[in-house]
């Protein structure tokens, strides 16, 4: 008995003193790895998102938006998560059934349903934009117009997302927030690079913007935007020109080589052997040409093709007014346009239909150009209707006339040399986002979405490292105590000695 007393006394594990401070020293490492991984865990990001509805005029496009609920330098880094285009023509055609504009955006506001995720719902902001297409519409029956807008706006306040409204926007809000998305995709705005310019094409209307050391917004107000993104200022130069999309300026072109009414056109830019035949009323009926048609003129003309470029380039020249100019220098129809400056990126109509020409690549120079569209416009309408099996022949008859007046409208309109026009990059995408307006539409009014404060960890820094600290001084001052029993033994060691 006396020998089990003396072997506890001998092992230092039974002392009471021992026990207490094993136990408290196992629970501050449990404590001090139960603070270090609640502290690092990694934390759920959480986004937001928005849905742009671009209503152009000739069809309407749904873009949903995704980015984090934190904010960089005040402005949301937006990515583009789905795209939706809405089935039939642009809202503004249906100005003689309007319920139908609204009926026709159903699909695609089911797909952002089954995109955004539920509990996100109440607060993704919806918007509609509208372009060229109800500019025109509003231009030409005001009354028209508001209906449209009451059938889409009906249509939109039943989703169960945070409507915001649908309006008309400016062409000079087009081209810049076009010019925005441009610039954010490449990252330019965020490194304060020199930025793109940005060429816009619809069917109704086109735009040009860029920033232009040589311009300060003094000589033409009317054209300047400014920005503020990622910290830094960015005065714009940007012009929309109404009418000008390649479908109406498809119709002024036509209109031209029909002012004297005849009944038959044999147009240049059309294939050799194409014919059809058009009604007078229906080629003129939109506001850009509407007061032109000719007195006296028949129901309809035999439209015929004779696929001719350089004859082409010059029909289309005469929708263009390059003479009157008051101020220092013109694009066309007497707008100020300062001098080019920097790489451009052209997109919507410029890339799909340089594209399906093969003339996107940047190693063409302008009169390599030139000859695949002089060859391509000259090529029979049979032999290209079997080229393009699967293309629908209303599209397929206006490539020859689109690829023209894209060039012409470039070098002509914009004054692009050869030598600049290199500097032009057709665009579809950029990572994965498509390029136009809605982007930029889209994070421009972020900054108006409040921030989400995000997930915190659970301490503070300072305190964190403060807990930490205590702790691990504690954990060391325990191993010392443990230490306590070999005291007496080393020092008798050095007593011996």
């Amino acid at each position: 008995m006396s020998a089990q007393r003396e072997m506890k006394e001998k092992n230092p594990w039974h002392t009471p003193v021992t026990v207490i401070v094993t136990v408290i020293g196992v629970i501050a490492i449990v404590a001090l790895v139960t603070v270090a991984v609640l502290q690092n865990r990694p934390l759920p990001q959480k986004y937001k998102y928005g849905i742009v509805l671009d209503a152009g005029s000739s069809h309407t496009a749904l873009y949903i938006y995704e980015w984090p609920a934190e904010k960089d330098n005040n402005t949301g880094r937006v990515e583009q998560k789905h795209s939706c285009k809405v089935k039939g023509p642009g809202i503004s055609s249906y100005a003689s059934a309007p319920l139908k504009a609204g009926e026709s955006l159903r699909a695609c506001m089911q797909e952002a349903e089954e995109r955004v995720p539920g509990k996100r719902h109440r607060e993704t902001p919806l918007y509609l934009g509208a372009t060229a297409g109800m500019r025109l519409l509003n231009m030409e029956n005001s009354a028209a117009s508001h209906q449209v807008f009451q059938a889409v706006e009906g249509a939109l306040q039943k989703s169960p997302f945070s409507y915001q409204g649908a309006r008309i926007l400016s062409g000079q809000e087009e081209g810049a927030f076009g010019w925005v998305t441009v610039n954010y995709l490449d990252d330019r705005l965020k490194q304060g690079l020199e930025t793109t310019g940005a060429l816009d094409l619809g069917g109704a209307s086109t735009q040009i913007s860029f920033v232009s050391d040589n311009y300060d917004g003094s000589e033409s107000p009317s054209n300047s935007v400014t920005f503020r993104l990622y910290g830094n200022d960015y005065d714009l130069y940007t012009h929309s020109f109404l009418c000008y999309g390649k479908d109406q300026a498809h119709r002024m072109t036509l209109a031209h080589q029909t002012q004297s009414g005849p009944i038959s056109v044999a147009d240049p830019c059309s294939h050799p052997g194409y014919t059809a035949t058009k009604n007078y009323s229906v080629l003129y009926d939109s506001p850009c040409m509407s007061d032109r048609k000719p007195l006296g003129a028949p129901e309809t003309f035999n439209h015929t093709g004779t696929g001719n470029f350089q004859q082409c380039q010059e029909v289309v020249k005469n929708v263009f007014n390059f003479t009157d100019c008051k101020y220092s220098q013109c694009s066309f129809n007497g707008v100020f346009q300062p001098l080019l400056q920097g790489p451009f990126g052209a997109f919507s109509a410029y890339y799909f239909v340089m594209d399906f020409l093969n003339l996107t690549d940047t190693s063409l120079d302008l009169t390599a150009v030139k000859d695949k569209l002089t060859l391509y416009c000259s090529t029979p309408w049979e032999q290209v209707k079997k080229q393009h099996p699967k293309v629908k022949l209303k599209y397929l008859a206006e490539y020859c006339f689109s690829g023209t007046y894209i060039l012409t409208l470039l070098t002509e309109g914009y004054n692009f040399s050869s030598d600049s026009y290199s500097d032009i990059k057709f665009i579809e995408k950029i990572k994965g986002s498509d390029a136009g307006w809605t982007l930029g539409y889209m994070l421009n009014l972020t900054n108006m979405i409040p921030a989400e404060a995000p997930d915190s960890p659970p301490l503070p820094h300072a305190g964190y490292v403060s807990i930490v600290t205590v702790i691990a001084v504690l954990i060391f001052i325990l191993f010392l105590l443990s230490l306590r029993p070999l005291w007496p033994r080393c020092s008798k060691q050095q007593q011996i000695v």
